[in-house]
């Protein structure tokens, strides 16, 4: 076999193992991205309730809480930015939505991908944390993050609280989420009934107070969910463009190694005709 054969073996070889090594990472977030899909309808049913609750402890306050203006202090912003690579343009997409805020704001960042763009391009941090690899462990993760941004209101005071979130829709791709967090309007929820007012045993401050802590973390939940699901789908769709790539590349080379095996059949058969030439001129001679 000459070298020029056997390089393109290589080659394809070597195809192969990126082929087979681009449909695992397709798999795994095909994976990720349907178990977090999975905990999305448990997340909403979760808010919901809590919504509901904190309409209906409502109606046992005397003083419910004002839902006008803006309260004093550098506002916080929780983004949820890309863990790992792989996916296209999603870090930066989900990283350029948010930039403009990060100057003015005590930020808190979710994503080892999105920390490092930031750190390229100097944008303050105030706390960053790793999206986990696990849709089991995002729970944990919105836990860390309610104490990593209860423990700054407790030195800046009632500020405004938004985050920022990428969310996948298979027509569309990713598009970027701005929800604000806190203050949280309590007025917004429906009371319900007043004929049905709740039995407690909490003072119904504390009890409001414990009910819109709930709703907070169902909506970091939900935003977690949704960003976990958003990066490995559009891994998923860099990967299958990847594939395509990748079996383009290997037809072409599969062509090569035949056309390059018949030009050196024909070469041989060539060699072996002009071999039987000379010897029936050297017997005639």
């Amino acid at each position: 076999m000459s070298e020029r054969l056997a390089d393109v073996g290589r080659r394809i070889g070597t195809v192969r193992q990126l082929g087979a090594v681009v449909n695992a990472m397709r798999g795994i977030a095909g994976a990720r991205a349907q178990q977090s899909r999975a905990l999305l309808p448990a997340i909403r049913a979760y808010a919901e309730t809590a919504g509901r609750a904190i309409g209906q402890a409502r109606q046992l306050t005397t003083n419910p809480s004002p839902s006008g203006g803006v309260p004093p202090g550098k506002p916080g912003l929780i983004v949820f930015g890309a863990e790992q690579g792989f996916a296209g343009a999603f870090a930066e997409q989900v990283l350029n939505a948010a930039a403009g805020e990060f100057a003015g704001a005590h930020v808190l960042l979710v994503g080892g991908r999105a920390a490092s763009l930031a750190g390229e391009r100097d944008l303050p941090i105030a706390w960053q944390t790793s999206l986990p690899g696990r849709a089991a462990a995002l729970a944990d993760m919105a836990t860390a993050i309610v104490e990593a941004l209860y423990d700054y209101l407790a030195d800046a005071g009632p500020v405004v609280v938004a985050m920022v979130f990428p969310v996948w829709k298979a027509s569309q791709g990713v598009s970027v989420v701005r929800r604000t967090l806190l203050p949280l309007d309590t007025q917004a929820f429906p009371s319900g009934d007043s004929r049905n007012v709740p039995l407690i045993n909490l003072p119904p401050a504390l009890l409001l107070e414990s009910l819109a802590q709930e709703y907070v973390f169902a909506q970091l939940c939900e935003a977690a969910a949704e960003a976990f699901a958003a990066e490995n789908e559009a891994r998923m769709a860099t990967m299958a463009a990847a594939k395509t790539n990748i079996d383009d590349k290997l037809q072409a080379l599969q062509l090569e190694e035949r056309l390059t095996r018949q030009d050196e059949i024909t070469a041989e058969v060539v060699e072996l005709a002009a071999g039987a030439r000379s010897r029936r001129r050297n017997h005639d001679l």
